[in-house]
């Protein structure tokens, strides 16, 4: 096909409008700008995870060995008042015996509850803080 033929070769060049191109090159950087900022978000919270998985692992830790001093303590009192119940002469002495006994492991169960829901809000406390921080930050940089 010759170039007299060529419907094609009559067509002027298409020219985009300066003020489309300004606009779609606005669209564009603005669009990268959110883009990095996004990415910036993403690795920053990558590192709350990580922190609050840290965190929790520390905690579950804590909280699994204050529950051993627990089961040991307990233990150690239900020995000795079994060796004292032991030493019982009459029924009477007996009853007075299991009565402070259980007076006493209400107050001690109650305080060792106390000590596991403190513990345990410190615990929830200290895993959720990098994930909180991390949002706040990564919704101001947003913003």
């Amino acid at each position: 096909m010759s170039a007299a033929n060529d419907p094609f070769s009559v067509v002027p060049p298409f020219q985009v409008p300066e003020r489309v191109r300004a606009f779609a090159e606005k669209g564009v950087s603005e669009v990268q700008e959110r883009y990095q900022k996004l990415m910036d978000a993403a690795e920053s919270n990558n590192g709350a995870f990580e922190a609050a998985c840290t965190s929790a692992t520390r905690g579950a830790g804590d909280l699994t060995a204050k529950l051993v001093d627990i089961a040991r303590a307990n233990a150690e009192h239900a020995l000795d008042f079994a060796h004292s119940l032991l030493g019982v002469t009459s029924f009477p002495e007996a009853f007075e015996l299991v009565n402070a006994h259980a007076c006493k492991q209400f107050e001690t169960l109650t305080a060792q509850s106390r000590e596991l829901a403190a513990l345990g809000q410190k615990v929830a406390a200290e895993t959720t803080e990098p994930i909180t921080a991390s949002a706040v930050k990564t919704f101001r940089a947003v913003s």
